[in-house]
């Protein structure tokens, strides 16, 4: 199998092909995965609340997130690997540069950031050092203290044409792969009909172009609790390779997440 490229996944989107992604944390779950032909890893910063037993993602730090990075890195032969910049590894755009080296250096493809229109510069930054960039609008975990809480994003007006606004400015400025979280259905697919990068959901429906979920959550063993957005694989299939690959095939099918998953 060719490994999945940035051009790879624009191609998927451009021929209505789904992607399925999950996060990963080490080698050994993340060889499974790959064996199973997902098209994207994620180390995300979720390690801090499902590996570290935290209730959020804010103390994850770069070194960690670098350690896991090579750590799933050195499982994959074929899946992308996308790596989370963690809280205040980007607050400025020169900081950013830096944090981004040492992730790339561990084995990433591409890092994510949260955040809109105050990153633009530093995403072009990013792009022209040669650092591929993944957006992340919605639900912003690592902005939970002044969002109030994990809280579902854009259902007003308002809050829709923003992130809307926020999506295309992103891709302006060079980011080549968008997650959405936590978003109505229909603003979700919305925003993926007008880029041309790949949107990933996580609560945003079926309509995105692909779809991502904590391996936690997908396998049904998360310490906390489960996600209305999520669901579990393993209890279905009763084997961690069958819950993977029933994972891909429904996303793939474009079966998940069904309606009961989204939100209105």
């Amino acid at each position: 199998m060719k490994k999945v490229t940035v051009s790879s996944l624009l191609k998927m989107k451009a021929d209505n092909e789904k992607i399925a992604a999950l996060t990963a944390y080490d080698a050994s779950f993340a060889k499974l995965f790959d064996e199973q032909n997902v098209d994207v890893l994620l180390i995300g910063d979720s390690l801090g609340m499902v590996l570290k037993g935290e209730d959020s993602t804010l103390g994850v730090s770069i070194d960690e997130i670098a350690y896991h990075t090579k750590c799933v890195a050195n499982g994959v032969s074929r899946a992308f690997v996308v790596a989370d910049m963690p809280f205040m590894s980007y607050a400025s755009a020169q900081q950013a540069y830096s944090q981004a080296a040492v992730l790339m250096r561990a084995g990433a493809s591409m890092v994510k950031l949260e955040g809109g229109d105050w990153l633009l510069d530093t995403i072009s930054g990013l792009v022209q050092r040669s650092v591929p960039v993944c957006g992340h609008l919605g639900l912003t975990p690592q902005s939970v203290n002044v969002l109030g809480g994990f809280k579902v994003q854009g259902r007003s007006d308002e809050q829709a044409n923003r992130l809307l606004a926020d999506a295309k400015a992103l891709e302006q400025a060079g980011v080549q792969m968008l997650v959405l979280e936590c978003v109505p259905s229909s603003l979700a697919k919305r925003i993926s009909e007008t880029l041309s990068i790949p949107v990933i959901g996580i609560g945003a429906g079926v309509d995105t172009d692909g779809q991502i979920l904590v391996m936690h959550d997908m396998l049904g063993i998360s310490a906390n609790y489960m996600p209305k957005f999520s669901k579990n694989y393993l209890s279905e299939t009763g084997d961690i390779r069958g819950a993977v690959a029933s994972y891909i095939a429904e996303v793939k099918a474009g079966l998940f997440p069904s309606s009961e998953h989204g939100f209105n």
